[in-house]
């Protein structure tokens, strides 16, 4: 496998940028996803058309970044922007979130530009969603809208890698650890090191008080482990050696779900309070996170039936959460007794019922018909087996 440049990199992100960037001065840019998933490239991409009229800086460097710096990088972008004529010109800052209170900042230099009528296009990069959009809802409403960039699919990977559905399994969407499928050892080691400690180092334990790193640092390594299983909060304090407490691991659960790592599902019931205090459904990003957890190598993953099972509807789930993250869908699972749907998927009205046929033994028995008899108007899909196949289900887009 062999990494390809292509010019046309993450397409439809690209064309998405280019069009808004194009559009009248309306609407603050906000870049947001995982670490690694590409959108410091695909921005970089996109200001080559503007060429002199763009300046792109990052706040992810070894010095210190404060507010002082925020307004000295914007008044860069006014200085060009009134030099550059009636297209005016883009300001890029990428690691937004690092700097303290930067939506504060943002919305009252945006609005001193608005007020003077300055043709300056801004966009913002995050990799944390959560804590970029938290300051965005706090200072900028009204101000923004989000281009998300989630984990790499199946077919981008296809295409820039020659990944086969096997191999996507296994690596899953990382393109950095792509060039190390060669040697899975190193890639485990990269993916370990370089993505999963520094997304919890850098993107939630440094920006967000987190008074026991020790059991962030478990939960993940349970949540992957577990991933596509339905575990109460108090069956995973059972699990995990630091002292903890339900209301604790929840929000944790919601850091690494804002870090786009892993999630916890809720049960599908028709009604949303019933939803958020229902019993997580535990749920990877990314196939990647949970290989290079487990230490096992392809042959040894692609043997053991059992594990790739679970990583088969790990796969699937993944790429449902990554489409529900870009505000396509919304996904829960749904059990009753031993009856069990693994994913309900719900697009604007329309509401899936999705099994996944993975060859893993079940601890619970197929829940279709039982959700069809009290969802009539939902649509049953079959994932694997004699239905849809496993690639061409995470080739296509949902919507």
């Amino acid at each position: 496998m062999s990494n390809v440049e292509n010019p046309d990199y993450r397409r439809a992100h690209v064309q998405d940028l280019r069009r808004r960037l194009d559009e009248p001065r309306r609407f603050l840019q906000v870049i947001a996803g995982p670490r690694q998933t590409g959108k410091t490239t695909l921005v970089r991409q996109v200001l080559q058309a503007w060429g002199e009229a763009a300046h792109y800086a990052s706040a992810d460097e070894p010095t210190l970044r404060d507010r002082n710096w925020l307004v000295q990088q914007w008044e860069v972008g006014r200085t060009i922007a009134r030099t550059a004529g009636t297209t005016g010109a883009v300001l890029a800052l990428d690691e937004i979130q690092k700097i303290p209170d930067w939506s504060e900042i943002a919305k009252r230099l945006w609005d001193e530009d608005t007020a003077n009528d300055l043709r300056l296009r801004v966009v913002v990069l995050g990799s944390a969603p959560l804590l970029v959009q938290r300051g965005l809802s706090e200072s900028l409403a009204g101000r923004f809208e989000i281009l998300h960039v989630p984990h790499w699919s199946f077919t981008e990977m296809k295409d820039a890698f020659g990944f086969s559905l096997d191999d996507y399994l296994y690596f899953g969407g990382y393109p950095g650890g792509a060039p190390l499928a060669h040697d899975p050892a190193r890639w485990r080691r990269y993916i370990v090191d370089s993505l999963v400690e520094t997304t919890l180092a850098r993107d939630v334990l440094l920006l967000t008080r987190v008074d026991k790193p020790a059991l962030l640092r478990q939960l993940f390594q349970l949540a992957c482990s577990y991933s596509g299983q339905i575990l109460s909060y108090t069956k995973m304090l059972g699990q995990l050696q630091d002292a903890g407490n339900t209301t604790t691991l929840a929000h944790y659960l919601n850091l690494l779900t804002g870090a786009g790592m892993v999630t916890g599902l809720p049960k599908y019931s028709g009604r949303v309070v019933r939803q958020r205090g229902s019993i997580p459904k535990l749920q990877v990003y990314n196939t990647a996170l949970l290989t290079a957890q487990s230490g096992l190598s392809p042959e040894e993953a692609r043997a053991d039936r059992q594990f790739w099972g679970h990583l088969v509807e790990s796969a699937v789930g993944a790429h449902l959460v990554n489409a529900a993250a870009s505000g396509r869908c919304l996904v829960h699972y749904w059990r009753h007794q031993n009856r069990e749907v693994d994913f309900v998927v719900q697009v604007e009205k329309e509401v899936r019922a999705i099994e996944v046929k993975s060859g893993r033994r079940r601890d619970a028995l197929p829940g279709i018909g039982l959700f069809l008899k009290e969802y009539r108007a939902a649509h049953p899909l079959l994932v694997g087996g004699d239905g849809i196949p496993l690639d061409r289900f995470l080739s296509q887009r949902i919507s």
